[in-house]
């Protein structure tokens, strides 16, 4: 069985490994420490990711009830709808 040899750091602090004697067969002790940018305002790859899924399912689910009910969301939340802005000229 292969595995990465990054790995095995996953699941151990480097602190940890650095005070190992001798690190196990296969396992290369990084040279740099990965860095990461903090999230600007929260947004991340994953979190955009999840929140466009969600937003295809609920889109997919509104064109599934305005099929089903043939009426439009508007209507069904009580909306008059098809009269414009009905604006006296």
């Amino acid at each position: 069985m292969s595995s990465s040899p990054l790995s095995s750091t996953l699941f151990y602090p480097l602190s940890t490994l650095s005070r190992a004697a001798k690190l196990p067969d296969g396992v290369i002790f990084p040279k740099v420490q990965p860095k990461s940018q903090p999230a600007f305002l929260g947004f991340t790859q994953t979190a955009e990711i999840w929140n466009s899924r969600a937003c295809m399912m609920g889109l997919i689910g509104t064109f599934i009830v305005e099929l089903i009910l043939n009426k439009g969301i508007l209507e069904l939340i009580g909306v008059e709808i098809g009269k414009g802005l009905d604006l006296p000229l």
